[in-house]
């Protein structure tokens, strides 16, 4: 019997795959037996699955046509428990189990801030996914939301009661984290003796917003001599280059793409930029502190002002509002850096902190 099955549809270089990659990795360096359920084996991280855990590729194009071989493999393998992500495989994750027909704990975890995503999106699964959930999520065993801005959104959104959502912050700082950390950067902007870099992290879509970010390093430009670098690859990247462009900011912004170790990144730029108009949680964030890095962030729904502790642990501005993220950005580069302060509250969202919750919610311990 596997004693830990995670269920994702790849390992696309998300939040939520990141999330469930380190509590896989965590489990399995516990003794547990663990495996990954993935609907098609692809994405950036799958190179970091480590050989503790057993991949099982349903090798299939569509998340629903991987409905049999899941039910098939609950069948033989009878996991204790089976977790989740991400909103249609959290339902199919839920219709398998019951057609399965076994006592596998499932824990659905919900990583977005559902009411804004389908808001804007422009995919009609995105839209109806969240009033889907009212019929399918009271069937798990326990549903987990990244923070309490999620799980009260949720609520709302699938009538469950908010005493019956748990929240559980989302497991960033693990030891490979922390010693990449320490590893050598090649960005050459980031070499010794550059010019300070701010960074920014995510996928280059609507979510993230670095449109407003891009903006507002053309008015931090006006007053400092600084350079940005946007960590990620997305459907956004042609409109952002040419507004990199529009502003004459081509010599000093750079957008490489998806890189393998943005925390060392981190640790060489003068600070981190998340400029999102929502979040479920800002993983981000918490990796920037760990690295010691300094944080100016969105105060968008959700997760960030519970992360930062309402500003305490870095400067909060409205959605959208380039002025005030540039002046925010200029404030925070002439303030002394305090790493101490940022890395001793990253502490609270370590893996062996988070895996103790998720062991309590899904009955392991």
């Amino acid at each position: 019997m596997t004693d830990v099955s995670f269920f994702l549809p790849n390992l696309g270089g998300g939040g939520a795959e990141r999330v469930m990659l380190n509590l896989a990795t965590g489990f399995a360096n516990q003794g547990l037996t663990v495996d990954l359920i993935l609907v098609k084996a692809e994405g950036e991280y799958l190179a970091q699955l480590p050989s503790e855990v057993q991949l099982v590729d349903l090798k299939v194009k569509r998340l629903l046509l991987g409905i049999p071989a899941l039910i098939q493999y609950l069948k033989q393998k009878r996991p204790r428990v089976l977790i989740s992500a991400l909103e249609d495989t959290n339902i199919v994750a839920v219709v398998s189990k019951y057609l399965a027909g076994v006592q596998t704990q499932l824990v659905v975890t919900v990583h977005n801030h559902l009411s804004i995503e389908a808001q804007n999106s422009t995919q009609l699964k995105r839209k109806l996914v969240p009033h889907l959930l009212r019929w399918f999520y009271p069937f798990a065993d326990a549903v987990v939301a990244v923070s309490q801005g999620v799980a009260e959104d949720l609520s709302q959104l699938s009538r469950l009661p908010l005493k019956n959502i748990q929240v559980i912050y989302n497991p960033i700082v693990t030891p490979t984290l922390l010693s990449k950390i320490h590893e050598a950067v090649e960005h050459p902007w980031l070499l010794p003796g550059q010019k300070s870099v701010i960074l920014a992290v995510g996928r280059l879509n609507q979510q993230k917003d670095f449109s407003t970010l891009i903006r507002a390093f053309a008015q931090v430009r006006q007053h400092r001599d600084v350079r940005l670098i946007i960590l990620g690859e997305g459907e956004d990247r042609p409109q952002l280059e040419a507004l990199v462009h529009q502003l004459g900011l081509s010599k000093v912004v750079d957008m490489p793409g998806f890189l393998p170790n943005p925390y060392a990144c981190m640790a060489h730029s003068a600070l981190l930029v998340m400029s999102s108009a929502w979040e479920g949680f800002g993983n981000v964030l918490v990796e920037a502190m760990a690295s010691g890095t300094p944080i100016v962030a969105t105060n968008c729904e959700s997760g960030p002002a519970e992360i930062l502790s309402n500003g305490k642990y870095g400067r909060l501005v409205s959605v959208g509002d380039s002025r005030r993220l540039a002046e925010a950005i200029i404030e925070t580069l002439d303030e002394e850096r305090n790493s101490y302060v940022l890395q001793h509250r990253s502490r609270d969202f370590s893996l062996d902190k988070i895996l103790a919750q998720y062991s309590h919610v899904a009955k392991l311990c």
